[in-house]
């Protein structure tokens, strides 16, 4: 009698193909040349956050080989002092667990019987180093929801689309050199006593440092500009307020802020503006000139009386305005390369007949052709704006 089948849908797959099921979830369907630019990239992280603290303790009068002794001394204080205490004592103990051989002791039993007990340290010291990786595996996975929910937080602090403006066609774009950033921008109304003094703010700010510090201060930055933007007073007071805002909260100028800060006119095409120690941004004309608008005053939160001057700009269609951070023109390739100034006027230039969007479009894969799988420092933000016939 024949013995029946099991159906299709309980059969295991081949060992083969339950194994390569197994790769593919471990590596998440990525080749091994993609695996490898991955821990390149981490490798390279993780010796810039150890590689500061050794060069910041390392004496410049040491001899070649003192100075190699001391490089493993600190570089080892470096990983340990990143631990909690409970920890660095687990990675002791399993480091020396791991250097000594097995061990053991021998006594009498109520038998007069000889019993040995042996330990096995390397066991032992394996177990202890899975342990204490389990245990930074927890923080970084809640550590990473944190900065998953920081991330959605600040994604609803920025604009969505660019809005409809007569005569303007506008795009912009961020990348944070981590999950959060500390670079700003906004395109929003800001109305007047009447119709005809009714206004668009256009904002791009950077503010100093990186991560969650730089994101908690840019959220400080995007509320206060919000709100002090109601009251109907000049660019100039509304800049020097927000100044004196940030000086209370950056610990005494440590933690400032640039800021490109423009008001637009749409019924006489104006810009007017205050650059706040940011860089400059580039107006090229339909013509092909370059101009620079540099007139403004200090960045924001380093002395509460500082001045800020306004300057205006008129646009005409053909007209291009970008504004962008450091990170963009200061983004580095595998050589310490620095895409620069020159190399973006070369991406406005060649693309002046398109589109903001797709200008932006262009200038973000130069910009990522350039710099390859090296991982960067800053954030990159860029705001184009270019005018058009109404």
């Amino acid at each position: 009698m024949a013995t029946a089948l099991p159906p299709a849908s309980t059969q295991r797959p081949p060992l083969g193909v339950r194994l390569h099921q197994f790769w593919r979830r471990v590596t998440e369907g990525l080749e091994l040349t993609q695996l490898w630019s991955q821990f390149e990239t981490e490798a390279r992280a993780s010796y810039r956050l150890y590689s500061r603290d050794v060069a910041a303790n390392t004496p410049d009068d040491l001899t070649q080989r003192g100075r190699r002794l001391h490089i493993v001394k600190e570089f080892f204080w470096a990983v340990l002092e990143k631990l909690s205490p409970a920890r660095r004592v687990l990675l002791l103990f399993a480091l020396i667990m791991l250097v000594f051989p097995g061990g053991g002791f021998s006594y009498r039993g109520g038998d007069h019987e000889l019993h040995v007990l042996e330990f096995d340290f390397h066991f032992w010291g394996g177990l202890l180093m899975f342990l204490l990786l389990m245990l930074e595996i927890a923080d970084r996975v809640v550590m990473k929801r944190d900065l998953q929910i920081a991330r959605e937080i600040q994604t609803w602090l920025l604009p969505g689309a660019p809005p409809q403006i007569p005569g303007l066609a506008v795009a912009y774009a961020t990348r944070p050199a981590n999950t959060v950033a500390g670079d700003y921008y906004d395109v929003f109304p800001r109305p007047g006593k009447t119709n005809e003094e009714n206004r668009v703010v256009f904002a791009v700010a950077d503010v100093a440092g990186k991560s969650i510090p730089a994101a908690m201060l840019m959220a400080t930055f995007q509320a206060s500009l919000k709100t002090l933007s109601t009251a109907q007073v000049a660019l100039p007071e509304l800049v020097a307020n927000m100044n004196r805002y940030a000086c209370s909260n950056s610990q005494g100028g440590l933690r400032f802020t640039t800021a490109f800060l423009s008001e637009y006119d749409a019924a006489r095409r104006i810009f007017t503006y205050i650059n706040a120690g940011h860089n400059n941004p580039i107006l090229r004309r339909s013509t092909g000139l370059i101009e620079r608008l540099d007139v403004g005053g200090l960045p924001l939160g380093i002395q509460p009386d500082a001045r800020y001057e306004s300057a205006s700009v008129a646009l005409a269609p053909g007209d291009w305005l970008i504004v962008f951070t450091d990170g963009l023109v200061e983004a580095e390739n595998a050589r310490q390369e620095e895409y620069g100034e020159p190399r973006l006027l070369g991406v406005i230039a060649a693309g002046a007949a398109s589109t903001p969007q797709e200008m932006l479009t262009r200038m973000m894969a130069e910009v990522d052709l350039f710099v390859g799988t090296t991982p960067q420092h800053d954030d990159v933000t860029c705001l184009l704006i270019k005018a058009e016939t109404l």
